[in-house]
């Protein structure tokens, strides 16, 4: 009984500790909403959905078809498919266009697609507004069979640190043998939201990246400020491999 009665006055204490500057930060004024900026120069979105599996090859197909038509619209300058390795259900799309008009072009056929793929979708597509924050354009001529889309998220007071470590690893990743291409992001709405794309030669050349030592490093000095987990979901591409550049 005595045991039960400390545990119960140390939960009890220890909701109060929480719920004490929870209760007193709710009572301040929330901060006034803030519009995304402008985006100036080439516009790109990173698109996650996920489907049912079995709905899978289904969902390829379209996919296939919404690459070839896409590429041809006016103002694309890529757009890349992509199905997550072992996961059938989960796929994503990367684009680039010239410029944000040329995107806001392109809603229609966007929503035609969510609208296509809606009887297979487990959940709503997570389109993903972004800028460029390290670009640089593929080897003319470079193949890639395997593609990586990682979510960085950091702590706002980390953005800065953590933008100057994604430029340094963007920089010595595209050094790595097998690289093809090695880009990062900005989502336009929170720049403590990143996006790493990257394409390899194959997964050997792949994982030699993710255990060289300026990876490691890069993953030891980011981690403090993560606000949450490392997201890295690799890929392999679903109707030609024209990146993003």
């Amino acid at each position: 009984m005595i045991r039960h009665r400390a545990l119960v006055s140390f939960l009890a204490l220890a909701l109060t500790a929480w719920a004490g500057p929870a209760m007193a930060q709710s009572s301040s004024p929330p901060a006034p909403a803030q519009a995304p900026p402008a985006i100036t120069g080439t516009a790109y979105v990173v698109t996650y959905i996920e489907v049912d599996p079995a709905a899978a090859s289904k969902t390829a197909s379209v996919l296939r078809r919404y690459t070839k038509d896409t590429r041809q619209a006016a103002g694309n300058t890529a757009f890349l498919a992509l199905r997550e390795h072992e996961r059938p259900g989960r796929f994503a799309t990367v684009e680039a266009w010239k410029d944000k008009a040329a995107l806001d072009a392109h809603a229609s056929a966007s929503k035609a697609l969510a609208e296509q793929l809606q009887p297979y979708l487990i959940a709503p597509p997570d389109p993903r507004l972004s800028i460029e924050l390290d670009v640089a354009p593929a080897p003319e001529g470079a193949r890639a069979k395997v593609f990586v889309l990682t979510h960085v998220d950091v702590i706002p007071s980390g953005k800065d640190e953590a933008i100057a470590l994604v430029k340094e690893l963007s920089a010595a990743g595209r050094k790595d043998d097998g690289n093809v291409f090695f880009n990062a992001l900005t989502q336009a709405n929170r720049a403590n939201h990143m996006t790493l794309f990257e394409a390899w030669r194959d997964k050997d050349a792949r994982v030699a990246y993710s255990i060289a030592d300026h990876t490691k490093a890069f993953r030891g000095k980011l981690t403090p400020n993560a606000g949450a987990l490392y997201d890295e979901r690799i890929y392999e591409a679903v109707g030609g491999t024209k990146e993003p550049k």
